[in-house]
């Protein structure tokens, strides 16, 4: 299915009048008012392949009918959501659940879509068929190094896939750790590690980046070789300039303050990318912002600050949504992530950072915490509706995805039962 700009200024039409008399009533209240719309304007978030079909839990799964069966299919319902809401064009490719067999072809599909690819994604944390030796003990950290060499094997050609589709990065997220007391040797297990990611940043392009996320449990729960940032910190730093850490907002222990390791990480330049979901418990994958909207505002507010002020050269963050779909339509739930990334990141644009930094250097905490929650209470939605009027996109993205029956339309095309590879 692909959506036509002529439907989309169909279902325009008839809020246009209120639009606009909500976003002069906002000019009169805010004087940087166009520069935070062109700033969400130029805004995209790359949607990872996995997540256009249905999740689920060591349980179970429920389909949604209609989903993507084939990477051709994927690239079709991002260009949905694009087309909806014009700040998702990138896509992240998760291998091998999603391997590119003629590159130009996806290419060139991609292109015709307005879409180009992100960070790829390799996958050590599962056997797959045919695969000769298991990653039951670990993967780069293995004991044995025919393991090592595998994994390390697979992170190469995931960049060839990568080279091949116009890519210019590489996540890297181990399920390596260890489940009792005395099961793994920490020590050897990191040094295996890093000697691993050696290999692997080696078969990088000069021009790409490798990025390294962190977990603290799950799947092994008494250890993660991996477990935080200052794990990953240390490893990109081993490897080199092209290597950072990678924030996943799911991969932290309840509580934990992700702003302050956002800061710490953009003040030493080694923010390479984010992972956005939220949790009530763990790695919950679930819609952005539907559990912690203040957290996630506090985190773009150091994101903001750390964009603007950059001593250290931090490269923009490479941004990507990582959920999991079990009840809600895919489609739907993305489209809501997004706009509440948006809706984080629009008012931590409306925060006066000069009036901050005065209530700050005064240790005025009061006026501090008004400055911010004055921001987060203000209502952006006009905001976000206008960035994607400039873009051609639809001023209700969920409503318009209702109107045209979008998931009905799908399941006519792909039948009911169709399932999508991945998760």
């Amino acid at each position: 299915m692909q959506i036509h700009q002529n439907q989309i200024v169909g279902l325009n039409k008839d809020l246009l009048v209120e639009h606009k008399e909500n976003l002069t009533q906002l000019s009169k209240k805010h004087d940087n008012l166009e520069h935070i719309i062109d700033t969400i304007s130029n805004y995209n978030i790359a949607i990872p392949s996995w997540a256009l079909g249905a999740g689920g839990t060591r349980f179970g799964r429920f389909g949604f009918g209609g989903e993507p069966s084939t990477l051709e299919q994927k690239l079709e319902d991002i260009g949905v959501i694009n087309a909806l809401t014009k700040s998702a064009n990138a896509v992240s490719l998760h291998i091998p659940w999603d391997i590119p067999e003629d590159a130009n072809a996806i290419k060139e599909k991609a292109k015709h879509l307005g879409l180009h690819f992100d960070a790829m994604n390799s996958n050590t944390f599962q056997d797959q068929d045919n695969q000769e030796y298991s990653y039951k003990f670990g993967s780069l950290c293995h004991t044995d190094k025919k393991v090592r060499d595998q994994a390390v094997a697979h992170n190469k050609a995931v960049i060839d896939y990568g080279i091949a589709l116009g890519s210019k990065s590489l996540t890297v997220w181990l399920a390596d750790g260890s489940n009792f007391p005395g099961q793994l040797n920490f020590r050897r297990a990191f040094e295996n590690t890093l000697a691993s990611l050696k290999e692997i940043y080696a078969h990088l392009p000069a021009d790409w980046k490798l990025f390294i996320e962190y977990k603290p449990y799950e799947p092994n729960f008494y250890s993660m070789v991996i477990q935080d940032w200052g794990t990953s910190h240390m490893l990109a730093k081993d490897l080199g300039e092209q290597a950072y850490t990678l924030v996943d907002l799911g991969h932290h222990l309840p509580n934990t303050n992700i702003e302050h390791i956002v800061a710490t990480l953009m003040t030493r330049g080694m923010l390479g990318g984010f992972h956005f979901n939220d949790s009530k418990y763990g790695d919950d994958d679930l819609s952005v912002g539907v559990m912690k909207p203040y957290q996630l505002f506090l985190i773009f507010n150091e994101l903001v600050f750390g964009m603007e002020n950059n001593p250290a050269n931090n490269p923009i963050p490479a941004w990507m949504i990582d959920a999991s779909h079990n009840l809600k339509d895919p489609l739907e739930d993305l489209i809501q992530s997004i706009e509440a990334i948006e809706t984080a990141y629009a008012k931590a644009l409306l925060i006066n950072q000069k009036a901050l930094e005065e209530a700050q250097l005064k240790n005025d905490v009061v006026t501090a915490q008004r400055i911010l929650q004055d921001a987060f209470n203000t209502d952006v939605k006009t905001i976000l509706a206008e960035a994607r009027l400039r873009n051609n996109g639809a001023i209700d993205p969920i409503s318009a995805y209702r109107s045209l029956d979008v998931r009905n339309v799908l399941i006519k095309e792909r039948g009911m039962n169709s399932t999508a590879t991945g998760l």
